[in-house]
């Protein structure tokens, strides 16, 4: 279809076409046209001729391109669902077409950094809260759209595909933006709500990943539920800490995307972070685990940037700092446990 000579209602674009991507785009084919920008031309190739992408089978009313020019000019509401590692580029790259009237609501779980010119992780001395951003505000940095929104929560994309009944969280300081995510989204079987506080709400889906790992790990070592518990219930009061000191409310954390896609996550076979701490506890090293992976697990760059911030500030994170130890310091996951079990903290809840 022509869809700048097309008379019917502007489709909704999508960003990027990876399983979450796929899960998105077609819960919004319940409603509307879409338009997908991927890079590959093969990929566009096969959405548009055989409506599947990697196998995964696409509804009908999805179209794709990669030209970021027309995905701006005939989309007004577009979803990112990028990796973090390629966010920043993505949004340098469709800036110059995009205005202030779109409306950006992404569904990426990760962070970025910004640093000085001429700095890197070898040799920046500290790490600051404002050189670690959340995916809204790379897409304050990079472009003109203010109306920005994010999707969080306990959105597993298989079970997405197969139909089953989810709930998801659009966050957004633009009332509007939390409105039109709701009505794109909501269905019989998929409940959408809404939260005004998008830097909580991104970290809730940022720092769960650190847990998710770690509650992958136990399983791994064949550790049972009251093991999960303590490692859930205390990896919430983390999260919130560690929310608390970026920028988020402790509310954020207590709803949909923070306890509803921690708990989701951290029994899932099917979440990517929970399966690489089963892997890395059953002794397989983090470089073999990486690349048999077919998507990235947002949690191991997540562990590394929270570590270095941690060391910048007086903040502690127990977890994320036993865990830094595993991926990246060959600590052994056992070792790592009983130095959790010894840590002098010994009241339950301090954050109300």
């Amino acid at each position: 279809m022509n869809w700048k000579k097309s008379s019917e209602a502007k489709p909704i674009g999508v960003i990027g076409i990876g399983s979450f991507g796929a899960a998105i785009a077609n819960l919004l084919a319940e409603k509307n046209q879409v338009l997908v920008y991927a890079r590959d031309q093969g990929v566009v190739d096969a959405i548009n001729e055989n409506h599947t992408v990697r196998d995964r089978k696409l509804e009908e009313k999805i179209q794709a391109t990669n030209d970021p020019e027309m995905l701006c000019d005939v989309c007004d509401i577009m979803f990112p669902m990028i990796p973090s590692a390629a966010f920043r580029e993505v949004m340098v790259q469709f800036a110059p077409f995009l205005h202030p009237y779109h409306f950006l609501i992404h569904g990426t779980k990760g962070l970025s950094l910004n640093l000085p010119a001429g700095k890197n992780l070898e040799n920046i001395e500290e790490i600051k809260r404002e050189n670690i951003c959340t995916m809204s505000e790379v897409i304050l940095q990079e472009t003109v759209v203010e109306r920005i929104g994010c999707l969080a929560g306990p959105n597993l994309a298989k079970e997405l595909q197969e139909d089953q009944p989810g709930a998801t969280v659009i966050a957004s300081r633009y009332n509007e933006v939390i409105s039109e995510g709701q009505r794109l989204l909501r269905s019989d079987n998929f409940q959408v709500y809404g939260n005004s506080d998008i830097i909580g709400v991104e970290l809730s889906g940022v720092l769960k990943n650190i847990i998710a790992i770690a509650a992958g790990a136990l399983s791994g070592m064949g550790l049972g539920d009251n093991a999960k518990g303590l490692l859930v219930s205390r990896g919430m009061v983390e999260m919130i800490h560690l929310g608390n000191a970026m920028g988020g409310e402790t509310k954020s954390f207590l709803g949909l995307a923070g306890i509803g896609d921690l708990v989701t996550t951290c029994n899932s076979t099917l979440s990517r972070n929970y399966t690489l701490g089963f892997r890395l506890a059953r002794g397989e090293s983090l470089d073999d685990i990486v690349s048999n992976m077919e998507e990235v697990a947002e949690g191991i760059n997540t562990v590394k940037l929270i570590k270095l911030y941690l060391e910048s500030t007086d903040t502690r994170a127990p977890i994320t700092e036993n865990l830094y130890k595993v991926l990246f310091e060959d600590f052994k996951v056992e070792t790592a446990l009983q130095y959790l079990m010894k840590y002098p903290i010994y009241t339950d809840i301090d954050f109300l």
